[in-house]
């Protein structure tokens, strides 16, 4: 028989209709004296209704957004609401962050912030007459400071002074931290605590007090180190122009190797002893297992130690400013940093924070794109 308003049956058999399950909800739609709600995973159809016109073996659904009478609609399930002792955890633990989030603000995020402000102001003087006087008060100049950093020859020769330092001094270090982080980690040193112990200390040591050791040792009255290179004929002088920056170099690399050699030494004792243990049963020696496993399994931890030494090393200010109390010949520009120091006192003209600041900002653009490059060439070498 006929049941869908007026549509013959076809001539030739048609295959059989896919099931579906169905429950006769209230409504019209489509002209339809009622229409069929689907059941859906589950839920009942007062609150979906569907057209459904079969044809071989496809069903075409035409959804409709008619509900039932007197039937409020299901809504999704509501997310689970939180305990008191999940929202007492929560309120620990923000207050547990709470002291730290506060001094990272004002010792880190604020002193950034006035800098960038500080930066666009300049101080002049204003209301003197011709016997000179007046008062100082700082004036928005936007970005004359910029303009004074970039144009000045001294900026870029202390610039150039920090790039050469840092091509001779990183790489020695951080060959030097991997080697003693792969000595300590082997099985041939023994007491491996003092070792860590003593290879770290230099870095717990300030580093002013640091500088000023070894301006006592290359100092060629006093130094000890200086009169017995001298008994054997050998005469050197640390404070040399062609020789200083290597001496400065000296001594944040004999600050900072501890340092980069802790951070390889954990990346070092998170290999699992499985390969080690593994690659012997191969018949690996130990030079293999250092280049061949060690060694690949360290560079997150070298990629972190050059980062931290570029980022380092761009801001070289202790060992030159303290150097140049026993050197004439270290100007106050020697380094962007010394350069941006002496124009906060006054030695240099313009002088002032906003110009300082415009020298540290800079610098931190600087280092900010040394980082990038490095890391986007270090990615590359290692695809």
């Amino acid at each position: 028989s006929d049941h869908s308003g007026g549509l013959k049956t076809p001539a030739h058999p048609r295959p059989p209709m896919p099931r579906i399950t169905i429950a006769k909800g209230r409504g019209t739609y489509s002209g339809l004296p009622y229409c069929l709600g689907v059941l859906l995973q589950g839920r009942c159809g007062p609150c979906y209704c569907f057209t459904v016109l079969c044809k071989d073996r496809f069903c075409i659904m035409t959804a409709s957004t008619t509900q039932a009478k007197g039937k409020a609609p299901r809504r999704a399930a509501a997310k689970p609401k939180r305990s008191g002792a999940q929202k007492r955890e929560n309120r620990t633990g923000w207050a547990f962050m709470a002291p730290f989030a506060v001094l990272f603000a004002f010792v880190f995020i604020l002193p950034i912030i006035w800098a960038i402000y500080s930066s666009f102001f300049r101080q002049v003087t204003e209301g003197g007459g011709a016997y000179g006087g007046g008062e100082l008060v700082n004036k928005f100049v936007g970005f004359q400071n910029f303009q004074y950093v970039i144009t000045s020859g001294n900026f870029w020769s202390g610039v150039g002074r920090v790039l050469v330092y840092t091509l001779i001094q990183v790489p020695i270090m951080i060959i030097a931290a991997l080697a003693l982080a792969i000595v300590i980690d082997s099985f041939v040193v023994k007491h491996v605590t003092g070792f860590r112990l003593g290879y770290f200390l230099p870095y717990a040591i300030p580093g002013v007090v640091a500088s000023i050791i070894w301006v006592y040792l290359y100092n060629g009255q006093i130094s000890p180190i200086v009169k017995g290179l001298a008994a054997i004929g050998v005469n050197v002088d640390f404070f040399n122009k062609n020789i200083v920056l290597g001496s400065m170099a000296n001594i944040t690399t004999w600050t900072f190797t501890g340092y980069n050699m802790l951070i390889f030494l954990a990346a070092l004792q998170a290999i699992p002893h499985d390969l080690y243990e593994a690659a012997r049963i191969d018949g690996a020696n130990g030079w293999q297992i250092a280049t061949k496993i060690k060694l690949p399994n360290v560079r997150g931890a070298a990629l972190l130690a050059m980062l931290l030494s570029i980022v380092g090393t761009i801001q070289l200010f202790n060992e030159p400013q303290i150097m140049s109390t026993a050197d004439p010949g270290i100007s106050k520009s020697y380094t962007p940093m010394m350069m941006a120091m002496s124009t906060s006192q006054g030695s240099i003209t313009p002088s002032g924070d906003g110009p300082a600041s415009a020298i540290a900002i800079v610098m931190a653009l600087i280092a900010g794109v040394l980082a990038v490059l490095y890391t986007l060439a270090e990615r590359k070498v290692n695809e």
